[in-house]
């Protein structure tokens, strides 16, 4: 499982993280007003399950659906899983890179935190491939959270250090130019609607599939 989050294991055994407490109602706050009130979300890069367990419990109404190509990250999320709520699914295998592991049914949203710049490149080419072929819909979401430079604001100090301390651990991490994952994203029929500044000089970039 890729973090550089502090990790602590709750007595059930799902794994929990103070960032991941922390930014939970901001990012919420944003999903309620732009997911659809119905439909299946599939959570890409879900982590330790901490945030699919809190946005599934307070949006009853949708399907929701993590993923994690992660053993560790999948045995947490179904730990979180045993006391969520019922429209809470099993955690899926799905790996961006590879395309055998892609599940076949439609989704009316996707949402992937912090997993750009965890990964090499071609991870986001997967997801934007993945994203155009998942949301059939015209009008279906992908929801993206995370750090990003900007080619027209300067980057921040924190984030600039952090950038640095992504390529120390592995050369094809780092923080992703908001512009060319914008490019990517239209190249596979998914137009970006919506910058959201979000705390600790984090963005929440909305697509729409056309």
């Amino acid at each position: 499982m890729q973090t550089l989050d502090p990790i602590t294991a709750t007595p059930e055994g799902a794994l929990s993280s103070p960032a991941a407490r922390r930014n939970a109602d901001p990012i919420l706050t944003v999903l309620r007003a732009h997911l659809p009130a119905r439909g299946r979300v599939l959570e890409l890069a879900a982590g330790s399950g901490e945030h699919a367990v809190a946005f599934a419990t307070a949006l009853p109404d949708l399907k929701w659906t993590p993923s994690d190509p992660s053993i560790e990250a999948r045995t947490s999320i179904e730990a979180w899983r045993r006391t969520g709520p019922a429209n809470l699914q099993p955690a899926l295998a799905l790996d961006a890179v590879d395309p055998e592991t892609w599940p076949e049914a439609p989704f009316d949203a996707l949402y992937c935190a912090n997993m750009t710049h965890i990964s090499p490149w071609p991870a986001t080419e997967g997801l934007m491939t993945f994203a155009g072929r998942a949301l059939r819909r015209p009008g279906g979401l992908l929801a993206l959270y995370g750090p990003y430079r900007e080619a027209d604001r300067p980057l921040a100090p924190s984030n600039a250090a952090f950038d640095e301390s992504l390529k120390a651990r592995n050369p094809a991490w780092g923080l992703r130019d908001r512009e060319t994952v914008q490019a990517l994203a239209g190249s596979h029929g998914l137009v970006a609607t919506l910058r959201i500044q979000m705390p600790a000089n984090n963005l929440m970039l909305l697509f729409r599939r056309v």
